[in-house]
């Protein structure tokens, strides 16, 4: 029997996979940034202040009113805007007190900056001395240290090695090759300087009417014009002093040869401002006029009498006052007595 049905054939045709369309992607990359953000709120939290952590869950409690923070938002970074500018995390501050924050920060960091310059011409200093030829020899008479008022460069004397010739303020020439070759270095600190000169406990006894306290500031003297003449600016030079004894390096030894000294101190801002403020006060404390000595003021002229009574011609007129001696008391203004004539009181009652 004949099969007429047609025959059907069916071919499979394999096909490789297509692309996906990378929306993994984007489910990864959410993922990725909300443990970015969950971390970030773990660390704000763990480094937020108690109070800060209060206003964080008054907000959450209640968004709207946010009735236990001050402001209507999270996070305040004072740009607030202006819909409740009252309302704000970030506390009202007087400007005056703000201004006098600010200017007790500056000062502060214009003392740590000062402190720093200190410490490093103390430094360059010492390196120059080490390793100068010059300055070698004499290291253990130059003595550097910072103190309240600056840097205190002290050249003491040796027993040995004078810096002035005795009873002199002649310089020795190694004390000016001393000064000629700090005067560089301390020239670099735009600071003005104070120069003193002290002596040992040794009374002077060379010439009269000298002594210690014109010899101390003869030497401190003779200091300065050798800086001037190595270049040191003549404006920096603040103060030069003689203490004479006053200051003595070695209380327990008063004839030590190192009380025998030259200081030269680098002032920082208070010690200048504490010297100007005496220069002030002075100042102000001084007469307007000069004062003259007791002995040289005129004597005071003997004042008018303020009422003169009738005299009768005939009656003798009284004598005019006596001027006293300049030994004994101011003259006096003599007054008319009226009871010492009785004629001018009768006149008048008639």
């Amino acid at each position: 029997m004949d099969n007429n049905q047609p025959i059907i054939v069916k071919r499979v045709t394999r096909k490789e996979a297509g692309h996906h369309g990378g929306s993994w992607k984007i489910a990864f990359a959410d993922f990725a940034v909300a443990m970015m953000a969950f971390f970030l709120v773990m660390w704000l939290v763990t480094v937020a202040t108690p109070e800060q952590l209060r206003n964080i869950s008054g907000y959450f409690n209640d968004p709207v009113g946010f009735s236990e923070g001050g402001s209507p938002f999270a996070i305040d970074l004072g740009g607030s805007p202006a819909v409740a500018p009252e309302r704000t995390l970030n506390k009202t501050e007087d400007p005056e007190d703000q201004q006098l924050i600010d200017e007790d920060s500056a000062r502060q960091l214009a003392d740590q900056v000062e402190r720093q310059d200190m410490e490093a011409l103390l430094q360059e200093l010492q390196n120059q001395i080490d390793n100068e030829p010059v300055l070698q020899r004499f290291k253990d008479q130059i003595l550097i240290e910072i103190t309240q008022d600056g840097l205190r460069i002290q050249i003491v004397d040796a027993e040995n090695r004078p810096m002035f010739s005795s009873g002199s303020a002649q310089l020795q020439p190694y004390f000016e090759d001393i000064l000629l070759s700090l005067s560089d270095t301390i020239a670099k600190v735009n600071k003005k300087i104070s120069i003193s000169g002290h002596t040992d406990a040794q009374p002077f006894v060379g010439r009269r009417g000298y002594g210690n306290w014109e010899l101390s500031s003869e030497r401190a003297n003779a200091a300065r014009r050798t800086l001037l003449a190595a270049g040191y600016p003549e404006q920096q030079v603040a103060r030069v002093v003689g203490y004479a004894d006053s200051a003595l390096f070695d209380r327990d030894d008063p004839l030590s040869p190192t009380n025998r000294r030259i200081d030269i101190v680098v002032l920082n801002r208070h010690a200048e401002e504490q010297m100007l403020e005496g220069v002030e006060a002075a100042g102000a404390q001084a007469p307007d006029e000069p004062v003259v000595p007791e002995s040289e003021q005129s004597e005071p002229e003997p004042a008018e009498p303020a009422v003169e009574l009738p005299v009768e011609p005939e009656e003798p007129q009284e004598s005019a006052p006596v001027e006293q001696p300049a030994s004994t008391e101011p003259a006096r203004e003599r007054r008319l007595n009226l009871f010492e004539n009785a004629e001018p009181i009768r006149r008048l009652q008639q």
